[in-house]
Protein backbone atom coordinates (compact mmCIF):
# COMPACT_ATOMS: atom_id res chain seq x y z
CA UNK A 1 0.00 0.00 0.00
CA UNK A 2 1.54 3.33 -1.49
CA UNK A 3 0.53 5.58 2.11
CA UNK A 4 1.98 8.91 0.19
CA UNK A 5 -0.30 8.15 -2.82
CA UNK A 6 -3.50 7.93 -0.62
CA UNK A 7 -2.21 10.54 1.34
CA UNK A 8 -3.23 12.61 -1.55
CA UNK A 9 -5.66 10.87 -3.01
CA UNK A 10 -7.33 11.95 0.56
CA UNK A 11 -6.45 15.96 0.42
CA UNK A 12 -7.33 15.80 -2.84
CA UNK A 13 -10.86 14.70 -2.14
CA UNK A 14 -11.23 16.43 1.50
CA UNK A 15 -10.81 19.73 -0.37
CA UNK A 16 -12.83 19.19 -3.24
CA UNK A 17 -15.71 18.45 -0.17
CA UNK A 18 -14.43 21.28 1.48
CA UNK A 19 -15.18 23.51 -1.75
CA UNK A 20 -18.49 22.07 -2.23
CA UNK A 21 -19.34 23.05 1.69
CA UNK A 22 -18.46 26.60 1.45
CA UNK A 23 -19.81 27.57 -1.73
CA UNK A 24 -22.89 25.50 -0.14
CA UNK A 25 -22.93 27.44 3.11
CA UNK A 26 -23.17 30.65 1.18
CA UNK A 27 -26.42 30.04 0.36
CA UNK A 28 -29.63 28.29 2.37
CA UNK A 29 -28.93 25.19 3.36
CA UNK A 30 -31.67 22.44 4.03
CA UNK A 31 -31.31 20.62 7.18
CA UNK A 32 -33.13 17.75 8.58
CA UNK A 33 -33.51 15.85 12.25
CA UNK A 34 -31.39 13.00 12.18
CA UNK A 35 -31.91 10.51 15.37
CA UNK A 36 -33.96 10.99 18.12
CA UNK A 37 -31.10 12.80 20.30
CA UNK A 38 -31.37 16.74 18.59
CA UNK A 39 -28.89 16.17 16.30
CA UNK A 40 -29.45 17.18 12.58
CA UNK A 41 -28.05 16.59 8.68
CA UNK A 42 -27.99 18.79 5.95
CA UNK A 43 -28.21 18.53 2.44
CA UNK A 44 -24.12 19.26 2.37
CA UNK A 45 -23.38 16.47 4.71
CA UNK A 46 -25.16 14.09 1.67
CA UNK A 47 -23.24 15.90 -1.19
CA UNK A 48 -19.74 16.18 0.15
CA UNK A 49 -20.06 12.36 1.56
CA UNK A 50 -21.24 11.79 -1.81
CA UNK A 51 -18.34 13.51 -3.27
CA UNK A 52 -16.13 11.42 -0.82
CA UNK A 53 -17.09 8.29 -1.34
CA UNK A 54 -16.65 8.50 -5.13
CA UNK A 55 -13.04 9.50 -5.00
CA UNK A 56 -12.19 7.19 -2.48
CA UNK A 57 -13.66 4.26 -4.27
CA UNK A 58 -12.71 5.50 -7.48
CA UNK A 59 -9.01 4.76 -6.28
CA UNK A 60 -9.31 1.91 -3.87
CA UNK A 61 -12.94 0.19 -5.63
CA UNK A 62 -11.85 -2.87 -3.20
CA UNK A 63 -11.41 -1.01 0.14
CA UNK A 64 -14.35 -0.79 2.40
CA UNK A 65 -15.64 2.50 3.79
CA UNK A 66 -17.61 3.76 6.73
CA UNK A 67 -19.26 7.34 6.42
CA UNK A 68 -21.07 9.23 8.38
CA UNK A 69 -24.35 9.26 6.87
CA UNK A 70 -24.06 6.17 4.54
CA UNK A 71 -22.62 3.92 7.27
CA UNK A 72 -20.51 0.70 5.67
CA UNK A 73 -20.33 0.54 1.85
CA UNK A 74 -18.65 -2.75 1.14
CA UNK A 75 -17.91 -5.92 2.56
CA UNK A 76 -16.54 -5.71 6.35
CA UNK A 77 -14.00 -6.41 8.03
CA UNK A 78 -11.21 -6.23 4.97
CA UNK A 79 -7.75 -4.85 5.98
CA UNK A 80 -7.98 -1.82 4.92
CA UNK A 81 -11.07 0.69 6.07
CA UNK A 82 -12.14 4.38 4.94
CA UNK A 83 -13.59 6.16 7.44
CA UNK A 84 -15.25 9.41 6.24
CA UNK A 85 -16.67 12.61 8.17
CA UNK A 86 -18.35 15.02 5.12
CA UNK A 87 -19.17 17.54 7.37
CA UNK A 88 -17.77 17.65 10.97
CA UNK A 89 -19.67 20.88 12.77
CA UNK A 90 -23.16 20.18 10.72
CA UNK A 91 -24.89 21.62 13.71
CA UNK A 92 -22.62 24.71 13.55
CA UNK A 93 -23.44 25.35 9.80
CA UNK A 94 -27.54 24.85 10.44
CA UNK A 95 -26.64 27.82 12.48
CA UNK A 96 -24.61 29.59 10.52
CA UNK A 97 -21.22 29.18 12.89
CA UNK A 98 -18.22 29.05 10.27
CA UNK A 99 -16.54 26.16 12.32
CA UNK A 100 -16.65 22.94 10.62
CA UNK A 101 -14.28 20.70 8.70
CA UNK A 102 -13.69 17.34 6.48
CA UNK A 103 -12.37 14.25 8.39
CA UNK A 104 -10.60 11.09 6.37
CA UNK A 105 -9.07 8.51 7.65
CA UNK A 106 -7.46 5.20 6.50
CA UNK A 107 -6.96 1.99 8.97
CA UNK A 108 -5.42 -1.23 8.56
CA UNK A 109 -6.71 -3.81 10.87
CA UNK A 110 -9.16 -1.55 12.47
CA UNK A 111 -6.00 1.20 13.27
CA UNK A 112 -5.66 4.19 11.75
CA UNK A 113 -2.57 4.41 9.08
CA UNK A 114 -3.49 7.97 7.28
CA UNK A 115 -5.50 11.19 8.69
CA UNK A 116 -6.36 13.77 6.44
CA UNK A 117 -8.33 17.36 8.24
CA UNK A 118 -9.38 19.67 6.08
CA UNK A 119 -10.59 23.20 7.33
CA UNK A 120 -12.06 24.80 4.06
CA UNK A 121 -12.92 28.32 6.19
CA UNK A 122 -9.30 28.93 6.51
CA UNK A 123 -8.32 26.95 3.50
CA UNK A 124 -5.87 25.03 5.19
CA UNK A 125 -5.12 21.05 5.82
CA UNK A 126 -3.21 18.96 8.20
CA UNK A 127 -2.76 15.11 7.49
CA UNK A 128 -0.59 12.47 8.94
CA UNK A 129 0.89 9.44 8.51
CA UNK A 130 1.60 6.45 11.30
CA UNK A 131 5.34 7.14 11.89
CA UNK A 132 6.37 9.88 9.26
CA UNK A 133 4.65 12.84 11.83
CA UNK A 134 1.90 15.34 10.68
CA UNK A 135 1.64 18.56 8.16
CA UNK A 136 0.28 21.68 7.89
CA UNK A 137 -0.31 23.01 4.35
CA UNK A 138 -2.83 25.53 2.80
CA UNK A 139 -5.48 24.38 0.58
CA UNK A 140 -3.79 22.88 -2.92
CA UNK A 141 -0.35 23.10 -1.88
CA UNK A 142 2.08 19.77 -3.01
CA UNK A 143 4.01 20.04 0.72
CA UNK A 144 3.63 21.37 3.97
CA UNK A 145 5.63 22.13 7.26
CA UNK A 146 5.88 19.96 10.31
CA UNK A 147 3.76 20.05 13.23
CA UNK A 148 5.42 20.15 16.52
CA UNK A 149 3.47 22.18 19.20
CA UNK A 150 4.98 24.05 21.93
CA UNK A 151 4.71 23.41 25.87
CA UNK A 152 3.45 26.89 26.97
CA UNK A 153 1.79 26.34 30.60
CA UNK A 154 -0.75 29.21 31.52
CA UNK A 155 -0.68 29.93 35.70
CA UNK A 156 -4.26 30.35 35.44
CA UNK A 157 -5.11 26.76 34.17
CA UNK A 158 -5.04 25.03 30.65
CA UNK A 159 -7.03 25.68 27.91
CA UNK A 160 -9.24 22.54 27.23
CA UNK A 161 -12.16 21.13 24.67
CA UNK A 162 -14.51 18.57 25.42
CA UNK A 163 -16.25 16.07 22.77
CA UNK A 164 -18.51 13.42 23.75
CA UNK A 165 -20.54 11.21 21.13
CA UNK A 166 -24.41 11.56 20.09
CA UNK A 167 -25.63 8.60 22.51
CA UNK A 168 -24.44 10.52 25.76
CA UNK A 169 -27.53 11.40 27.30
CA UNK A 170 -27.97 14.53 29.98
CA UNK A 171 -28.04 12.63 32.64
CA UNK A 172 -25.07 10.78 32.25
CA UNK A 173 -23.51 10.98 35.57
CA UNK A 174 -19.96 10.26 34.21
CA UNK A 175 -19.98 12.78 31.97
CA UNK A 176 -21.36 15.40 34.30
CA UNK A 177 -18.82 14.54 36.76
CA UNK A 178 -16.18 14.58 34.27
CA UNK A 179 -17.33 18.33 32.72
CA UNK A 180 -17.99 19.63 36.25
CA UNK A 181 -14.10 18.52 37.00
CA UNK A 182 -12.78 20.53 33.77
CA UNK A 183 -15.19 23.43 34.49
CA UNK A 184 -13.77 23.73 38.08
CA UNK A 185 -10.05 23.76 37.10
CA UNK A 186 -9.59 24.80 33.46
CA UNK A 187 -9.17 28.41 32.23
CA UNK A 188 -11.38 27.87 29.55
CA UNK A 189 -13.33 24.34 28.13
CA UNK A 190 -14.41 25.08 24.53
CA UNK A 191 -17.13 22.72 23.15
CA UNK A 192 -17.16 23.25 19.39
CA UNK A 193 -19.37 20.76 18.26
CA UNK A 194 -16.44 19.84 15.99
CA UNK A 195 -14.32 17.27 17.40
CA UNK A 196 -11.72 17.05 14.11
CA UNK A 197 -11.32 20.79 14.63
CA UNK A 198 -10.60 20.40 18.53
CA UNK A 199 -8.05 17.87 16.96
CA UNK A 200 -6.63 20.33 14.56
CA UNK A 201 -6.25 23.03 17.20
CA UNK A 202 -4.30 20.45 19.52
CA UNK A 203 -2.08 19.57 17.19
CA UNK A 204 -1.33 23.10 16.09
CA UNK A 205 -0.79 23.73 19.92
CA UNK A 206 -4.09 26.46 20.52
CA UNK A 207 -5.44 24.28 22.85
CA UNK A 208 -3.78 22.76 25.77
CA UNK A 209 -5.56 19.62 25.34
CA UNK A 210 -8.66 17.47 24.74
CA UNK A 211 -11.31 15.30 26.70
CA UNK A 212 -13.15 12.78 25.11
CA UNK A 213 -16.14 10.58 26.76
CA UNK A 214 -17.45 7.97 24.45
CA UNK A 215 -16.07 9.55 21.18
CA UNK A 216 -17.66 9.05 17.85
CA UNK A 217 -15.93 6.19 16.03
CA UNK A 218 -15.89 7.70 12.47
CA UNK A 219 -13.90 11.08 13.79
CA UNK A 220 -12.17 10.16 16.51
CA UNK A 221 -9.11 8.51 14.16
CA UNK A 222 -8.10 10.80 11.89
CA UNK A 223 -8.11 13.58 14.60
CA UNK A 224 -5.82 11.34 16.96
CA UNK A 225 -3.52 10.44 14.74
CA UNK A 226 -3.18 13.38 14.06
CA UNK A 227 -2.35 14.63 16.99
CA UNK A 228 -0.57 11.77 18.36
CA UNK A 229 2.12 12.24 14.80
CA UNK A 230 2.70 16.15 15.98
CA UNK A 231 3.73 14.86 19.58
CA UNK A 232 0.39 14.93 21.59
CA UNK A 233 -0.05 11.99 23.99
CA UNK A 234 -3.35 10.26 24.43
CA UNK A 235 -4.44 8.04 27.35
CA UNK A 236 -7.54 6.66 28.62
CA UNK A 237 -9.50 8.67 31.68
CA UNK A 238 -7.59 6.35 34.02
CA UNK A 239 -4.11 6.80 32.63
CA UNK A 240 -3.74 3.86 30.98
CA UNK A 241 -3.05 3.02 27.51
CA UNK A 242 -5.60 4.37 24.78
CA UNK A 243 -5.14 3.36 21.21
CA UNK A 244 -7.52 5.55 18.08
CA UNK A 245 -9.14 2.38 16.82
CA UNK A 246 -12.51 2.15 15.31
CA UNK A 247 -13.94 -0.61 16.72
CA UNK A 248 -14.43 -1.34 19.97
CA UNK A 249 -17.31 -0.26 22.55
CA UNK A 250 -17.88 3.41 22.88
CA UNK A 251 -15.86 2.98 26.67
CA UNK A 252 -12.70 2.41 24.59
CA UNK A 253 -13.16 5.84 23.09
CA UNK A 254 -12.82 8.01 26.04
CA UNK A 255 -9.96 9.71 26.46
CA UNK A 256 -7.46 12.65 27.50
CA UNK A 257 -4.83 14.36 24.79
CA UNK A 258 -2.17 16.65 25.78
CA UNK A 259 1.40 17.54 25.17
CA UNK A 260 2.98 14.82 27.17
CA UNK A 261 4.26 17.28 29.06
CA UNK A 262 1.07 18.74 30.48
CA UNK A 263 -0.75 15.51 30.75
CA UNK A 264 0.07 14.80 34.49
CA UNK A 265 -1.30 18.01 35.48
CA UNK A 266 -4.33 17.19 33.00
CA UNK A 267 -5.08 14.04 34.33
CA UNK A 268 -4.81 15.02 38.07
CA UNK A 269 -7.70 17.48 37.31
CA UNK A 270 -9.91 14.41 36.64
CA UNK A 271 -9.06 12.34 40.07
Amino acid sequence: MDLDHARTVAVQAAEAAGALLLEGTRGTVGVQAKGDAGDVVTDLDLASEKLLLERILTAYPSHTVIAEESGLVGAAGGEWTWLVDPLDGTNNVAIGLPAYVVGVALCQGGRPVLGVVHDPVSAHTWSAIRGRGALSAPAGSPSGVRLAPPYAPSPHGPLLAWTQGYDVSRGDVAAHALKSALELNARRVLQLWAPLLSWAMLARGDIDGIVGYRAEAVDLPAGALLAREAGIEIRALDGGPFEECFDGTPEDRSFVAAHPRAMPRLLSLLE
